[in-house]
């Protein structure tokens, strides 16, 4: 059973969905705005959410100004439920820090296995953080180091904040510096699934750079392979 916040200002959709979610075990909280959440994202932590299931269209403050805020000081999975099936509000969206992103109408079968996806994932990620012996493993590629043990990573010395997804495809490019990576390739190994829309992929590579590099523009370290893939450069 996971606790999961549920933020939507359709009663009847937040209805809906909420029932799905406590049929399936787990334990839901489900509010109209996420005012409060805004002036207090700390809240997620206190809590102990596993989960954040968002709108977009929210009254007070919009979900993707939430959803920017959130990020500044959590790492929690979030899933996007979303009316507008545009590609720019998708790709919005995973640039601004979701994990993921739906659009109505969904089945209830695609929305649970998409929620106990995250939720192992992040179960995961939440046992490496404090789970493991104290064994590291540290990979350095000039001033870019990835501690696998501690799920942290700095550039120059520097502390970058990465979300799980973006660590695990950080950690499997320095694992291999110099090997080409396809996306759909990067997407089964990290999402341990098949690969049906690797569009994520592109999104997740530019935030990483933006966190990793001097210069995104110009990269140091994660590189594009044009028509292959994406590599993290030997130094």
């Amino acid at each position: 059973m996971a606790n999961i916040l549920y933020i939507e200002d359709n009663l009847q959709v937040r209805t809906s969905v909420s029932q799905v979610l406590t049929g399936a075990g787990h334990s839901v909280k489900a509010i109209p705005d996420g005012a409060t959440l805004y002036e207090s994202p700390a809240l997620l932590e206190d809590q102990r959410f596993d989960l954040l299931i968002l709108d977009m269209t929210l009254p007070h403050v919009d979900g993707l100004t939430l959803l920017k805020r959130i990020r500044e000081v959590s790492l929690l999975p979030v899933l996007v439920l979303s009316g507008d099936n545009s590609e720019l509000d998708m790709i919005d969206a995973l640039a601004s820090g979701c994990d993921d992103y739906v659009t109505k109408p969904f089945t209830t079968m695609e929305l649970l296995a998409r929620v106990n996806s995250h939720l192992r994932r992040y179960g995961k990620f939440l046992k490496a953080l404090g789970g493991r012996e104290q064994n590291d493993k540290v990979y350095v590629i000039g001033g870019l180091e990835l501690n696998e043990e501690t799920v942290e990573v700095s550039v120059d010395g520097r502390p970058v904040k990465m979300t799980p997804l973006e660590f695990k495809i950080l950690m499997l490019l320095m694992k291999n510096p110099g090997r080409v990576f396809s996306a759909e390739e990067i997407y089964e190994r990290v999402w341990n699934e098949q690969a049906i829309n690797t569009d994520t992929i592109m999104v997740h590579i530019r935030k990483i750079r933006e966190k990793i590099e001097i210069n995104p523009r110009e990269p140091k370290y994660l590189k594009v392979v044009w028509g292959v893939g994406y590599k993290i450069e030997k130094q």
